[in-house]
């Protein structure tokens, strides 16, 4: 499946009324962070923070950075901050269809497709999927074409009662640690777009699934928490892993990730492979 260029999550606006001050110490007060602490790890001083926090001081742009960087603040979050304290924003957003990303998107390309028989898919800050490989595709057999239209996300197709969630035979514990992963994200990112997704997902009817080779599948030494689908007849168990980039430059790029799923046990290893050959 190619890389393709989907609506990203909308810049933060920086709130009507609020400057630099307020948004810093609900960063700093989210991250469980004292004044003191957050001003030894930038270099200052406590009493420098306070007066930013209570806008007696108009920090510089390289103190905003900086502190947004102690505070792992995310990219797109600090180009709000900047925005918040009078300055431009420091990271652009360039669209993953731009020819400046022809390298990253080959990249992806070829990472995903070198993982192949393996599932892989690379998906954006609200888990549209912008590129995906066979094994993914692999999994999505059965589901209705309702479902197919772009933009594909992952969340919506694992979660939806006419997606992939009836064959899932774990779906209880898979679906907890879906909405669990979605719960952090919210926290990091005040992402309304995320925020709605995960109320919609979170509604959906949960299918009842009968997994009978619940007792089989516990006596296997799984070492992380396996997602169990059903393909063609055969129960296959898939452990995922996400990877991020590190360092980014850029907005788009800050909110990609890459999502492998790697055989939990021989079997399915061994279907997969047969299955590629």
């Amino acid at each position: 499946m190619t890389i393709v260029a989907t609506g990203t999550d909308t810049p933060a606006a920086t709130p009507a009324g609020k400057s630099i001050g307020p948004l810093l110490r609900a960063w700093r007060e989210r991250r469980r962070v004292s004044q003191l602490e957050l001003a030894l790890r930038a270099d200052s001083s406590a009493r420098h923070i306070s007066f930013v926090e209570t806008g007696r001081s108009r920090p510089s742009e390289e103190m905003v950075l900086r502190l947004a960087e102690h505070l792992d603040v995310p990219v797109r979050e600090r180009n709000s901050l900047l925005l918040a304290a009078g300055y431009a924003p420091h990271y652009p957003e360039t669209p993953l269809d731009d020819p400046a990303l022809d390298a990253l998107r080959e990249g992806l390309e070829r990472l995903i497709q070198c993982y192949e028989p393996y599932p892989a898919l690379v998906v954006d800050a609200v888990y549209d999927v912008v590129a995906a490989n066979r094994g993914i595709t692999m999994l999505l057999d059965g589901v209705p074409e309702s479902l197919l239209q772009p933009p594909l996300n992952a969340m919506r197709l694992t979660l939806h009662p006419e997606g992939m969630a009836p064959r899932i035979r774990n779906l209880g514990e898979w679906r907890g640690h879906l909405l669990a992963q979605m719960e952090r994200q919210i926290a990091l990112h005040r992402s309304e777009p995320l925020r709605a997704l995960y109320e919609e997902v979170a509604a959906y009817p949960v299918p009842e699934v009968v997994d009978e080779g619940a007792e089989l599948a516990g006596s296997v030494p799984y070492f992380a928490l396996p997602m169990r689908i059903e393909h063609e007849g055969r129960v296959l168990s898939f452990v995922s892993s996400i990877s991020t980039f590190n360092t980014p430059m850029d907005v788009t790029v800050s909110e990609l990730a890459i999502e492998t799923f790697l055989p939990a046990d021989p079997a399915t290893a061994k279907y997969l492979h047969a299955l590629g050959g």
